[in-house]
């Protein structure tokens, strides 16, 4: 495999131990984690190690955790591979954050700052609001955003053909599943989240990271990064300040940044993030991509085995 293009987890993905043996065995590994810790003012390694799974699945850690588990991955890859460098980066949601970081946009500690104020601002408005999302599948785009614009509610995630998130008032939600059926979509499922992510509700938190943003020095990243907001790279430090923004209430257009680096001809990807989410979207965007999934020390040796 040559010059893959790396993709990272968004919020959901967390799990206790993630890391953990990373940290555990390498001194690169842990270095990071001591920056991290030193950075943010307390101990995200012990939340990511130990949880409890409340604390680690709250809005305000879990974005710092899998962003920094997402750069010990990449440390760790290219530490064992000096020659490995990745043809284009993205990322889900706040994995965007991670692709940025990946390829020098800012710097680790600064990025770090921005996850963990994004994550404490989008908490925020979801306690300072009553919202909820759904997952729907089997429907056509088209009949969903008929339906989000019946119910009041956005449409938040493009995650893969047929599998489609929105988010909004829990009463829009509840409506909107209600009436699922009604516009040829097979499943509405309501997700079990804190609020309503990627949606109107999320204002608060917007107009606040884009104060952190304007502060934060931001240079063109190195290698081509795909924003979610506009499936497409971006490069100059407005466009990165603007397009980071506006994702925290505009749609994560996920099949269509995977559908323009496979335009590019770009057919092999590295996933790093805890479990397979990403891995499972791509192959339903792109059944005949190559996906190489890294979350621990045994697949990360599996993958420089595949990459040597």
């Amino acid at each position: 495999m040559t010059s893959p293009v790396i993709l990272f987890s968004g919020q959901g993905a967390q799990k206790i131990g993630m890391a953990r043996d990373w940290i555990e065995s390498s001194s690169i590994a842990r270095d990071l984690a001591v920056k991290a810790d030193t950075t943010l003012g307390y101990s995200l390694t012990d939340i990511m190690f130990d949880g409890p799974e409340e604390t680690l699945t709250a809005t305000s850690k879990c974005q710092p955790a899998l962003y920094l588990h997402g750069l010990i991955g990449l440390a760790l890859l290219k530490s064992r591979l000096p020659n490995f460098k990745p043809a284009a980066a993205a990322g889900l949601s706040l994995g965007e954050f991670t692709a940025h970081a990946a390829a020098g946009t800012f710097s680790f500690e600064d990025g770090l700052r921005l996850v963990s104020r994004r994550g404490t601002f989008m908490e925020e408005a979801c306690n300072a609001t009553d919202g909820a999302m759904a997952a729907l599948i089997g429907g056509e785009e088209e009949k969903i955003r008929e339906l989000a614009k019946v119910t009041g509610v956005d449409v938040a995630n493009l995650n893969a053909p047929g599998q489609i998130v929105i988010s909004g008032s829990s009463a829009g939600i509840d409506d909107a599943v209600a009436k699922a059926k009604d516009y040829g979509i097979r499943r509405a499922i309501k997700l079990n989240v804190a609020g309503a992510y990627h949606s109107s509700l999320m204002t608060s938190a917007q107009e606040q990271l884009a104060g952190e943003l304007a502060s934060t020095a931001i240079v063109s990243p190195q290698i081509p990064v795909i924003a979610n907001f506009t499936a497409a790279p971006v490069s100059s430090s407005d466009e990165i300040r603007s397009t980071l923004t506006s994702q925290v209430t505009g749609s994560v257009r996920w099949i269509e940044s995977i559908q323009y680096l496979i335009s590019k001809g770009h057919s092999e990807f590295i996933e790093i993030g805890p479990g397979k989410v990403i891995a499972g979207l791509v192959g339903k965007i792109a059944p005949d991509a190559k996906v190489i999934s890294i979350e621990d020390l045994p697949s990360l040796e599996a993958a420089i085995e595949q990459l040597s």
